[in-house]
Parts: structure tokens; C-alpha cells; sequence
């Protein structure tokens, strides 16, 4: 299907760019064809107009303005143009491909589409806060690219970390809740979880640290947002970047920061399938293992024929 389509939007490109050229080849030999008759009806009248106007001031006081306009509008636009050249060259070498400062359903729809082409059957990392509306919510944009992809190494935030605490209280819109965000992580578990039993190389790390970038490495291409310290991050731009063979752009930063960030023996791993977090030293090997229990809010709420007791166990199936 996907081969199909490609070959669709292949034949319908080339046949654009066909009609492109006809239509450029006509333009320039209807106005070839035509210009000895504008030039000759031209010539005719120029000397009647002048002659009429020559002695008229307001006409020329009017011709004078009129020139000074265009010539104002003419130099406006070249220097314009000039800059937006700078920009776009300064754009090109940082590697900076697209920007979305709204996100409304045709923006959300458009870079869904985007996402899915450049992630599928590539090597995906993910770095963000608990993942839900990225990729387990079916509207979100890696939800069908992690089911595409070759592997995945994702990263997302301890619900029980005191950074996680900060980041709940701190969003103000929406307001969210240190439950709410909990009960989000938990679910990304269960996505991945299926997908590490469809046979998917998935690996999940935990960091303890307050979110700073949300990114999304697929391929070629990084999309990064910022984490704003009271605003929700479905409210702040997307930008789009590309690897540069030159390796001058802002790709490599960006990329190098995610791979030291997994690759630090501080952020221990989330084994999908015991759900125990694993400790690894300087050199990779690992050195203990800790069971992480992870429920939902509807289960750990204490019951009232156990009382102080159900919550004493309640309490300690939430410490990491």
C-alpha cells in the first residue's frame, strides 16, 4: 500500500513539474510574439501622450509621485528580499527545516504526516515528560511511528521523582495533577509493553530530572519543543531540524545531548518485561536491580475496611 502510494505521488509530481515547464514555454512565446505589436502601438501614441501632458504640472507632479512610490515599494523589496536570503541561508546551515508556532488540526494533521514518512522503519528516540500524548494517544504524532520503526529508545520522567511533583504543580493551563501525570506514564508503560511483545526493540529509561526539551529523533530529522515552566507544551512552537553532512547544524547538538543524556549511569532502565529498574555502572555492566511498582490511582487508593494498614501498603508499592 505504502509503495503504491509512493508511486502516486511520484507520477503526480513529475506530471506538475511537466506542466510547469509547458506552461512556462507558452507564457514566454506569447509575450515573444507579442511584443513587436505593443512596441509599434507604442511608439504611435507615446509622442500624442507627451505632448498633451507636457505642459500639464499636476500631471507630472502626479508622475513624479507615482515613480517615487514604485521606486520606494522596488527598494523595500529588494532589501527584503536580501535579508529573508541571510535568513534563510543562516536557517539552511542550522539545519532549521520547518516552524510551527500554532498547532491547530490542519498544523497537527500536516505534521502527523510528516512524522509518519520520515519515522517509519527508521530508528526512533523520544525524549519528553510522560509520553501519553505523543505517542500512546491515537492522535498523537509518534503513535503510528513507534509502530513502524525498528527501535525505539525512549525516555520519560519518573512519575514518583520530585521533579515530576514540580512539573504538576507548576502547570497552571491546563492544571494537572501529580495523579494525572502518573496515571499518564503508566499508560506509555503499557504501550510500550505491547510493543515489546509484537516483537518491537524497545527500551525505556527514567530520568529524575525537571523536563527542559521535549525531542523526537527520527532519521534525519529532529522535532523539538521547549518545556515552558507553567504552559503546557501542546502550547509552544514545534521546530523542525535536519542532519547536515556537515555536521554544523544544530542536529548534532541536539542528538549528542539525547545520546549523553541515555548513556549516563544515572538514568536507570525500565525493564518492560519485570518491571524492575536496572542500575548500570560507568561501563554498561549491571549492578542491581530495583522492582518498580507502578499503579493506577483507582488501585492505590485505600480501602476503608483496612484502613490505616491498607495505606501504609499502599505507600509502599508507590516508592520506587
Amino acid at each position: 500500500m505504502h509503495i503504491w502510494r509512493g508511486e502516486l505521488q511520484g507520477f503526480i509530481k513529475s506530471a506538475a513539474r511537466i506542466l510547469y515547464h509547458i506552461g512556462v514555454v507558452t507564457l514566454s512565446a506569447g509575450i515573444a510574439l507579442s511584443l513587436p505589436f505593443v512596441a509599434s502601438l507604442f511608439a504611435q501614441n507615446f509622442l500624442d501622450y507627451w505632448n498633451r501632458i507636457q505642459n500639464d504640472k499636476s500631471v507630472l507632479i502626479a508622475v513624479e509621485i507615482t515613480v517615487a512610490f514604485l521606486l520606494i515599494l522596488t527598494f523595500n523589496y529588494v532589501g527584503r528580499a536580501i535579508r529573508d536570503r541571510k535568513l534563510a541561508e543562516m536557517a539552511t546551515g542550522a539545519g532549521l527545516v520547518r516552524f510551527f508556532p500554532v498547532r491547530g488540526r490542519l498544523t497537527q494533521r500536516r505534521i502527523r504526516k510528516l512524522k509518519a514518512k520520515q519515522g517509519i522503519a527508521r530508528n526512533v528516540m523520544v525524549l519528553g515528560s510522560t509520553g501519553f500524548r505523543t505517542f500512546v494517544d491515537p492522535t498523537g504524532g509518534l503513535h503510528a511511528v513507534l509502530q513502524n520503526c525498528l527501535e525505539a529508545k525512549v525516555m520519560l520522567i519518573n512519575p514518583y521523582s520530585e521533579a515530576a511533583k514540580a512539573r504538576a504543580s507548576a502547570i497552571q493551563h491546563p492544571p494537572t495533577r501529580v495523579e494525572s501525570l502518573t496515571e499518564q506514564v503508566r499508560q506509555s508503560i503499557d504501550f510500550l509493553k505491547r510493543l515489546k511483545r509484537a516483537h518491537k526493540n524497545v527500551k525505556l529509561k527514567l530520568y529524575s530530572d525537571i523536563p527542559h526539551i521535549k525531542l523526537a529523533i527520527l532519521g534525519d530529522y529532529i522535532w523539538m519543543q521547549h518545556y515552558h515552566e507553567t504552559l503546557d507544551v501542546q502550547a509552544m512552537p514545534e521546530y523542525l531540524l535536519k542532519h547536515s553532512p556537515n555536521n554544523h547544524g544544530l542536529y548534532t547538538v541536539f542528538y549528542q545531548c539525547f545520546m549523553k543524556q541515555w548513556e549516563s549511569p544515572e538514568i536507570p532502565e525500565y525493564d518492560l518485561e519485570t518491571d524492575e529498574l536496572i542500575y548500570r555502572g560507568q561501563h554498561g555492566s549491571e549492578e542491581h536491580r530495583q522492582k518498580f511498582w507502578l499503579v493506577t490511582p483507582a488501585a492505590a487508593a485505600p480501602s476503608p475496611r483496612k484502613g490505616r494498614a491498607a495505606t501504609e501498603t499502599t505507600a509502599q508499592m508507590f516508592s520506587p
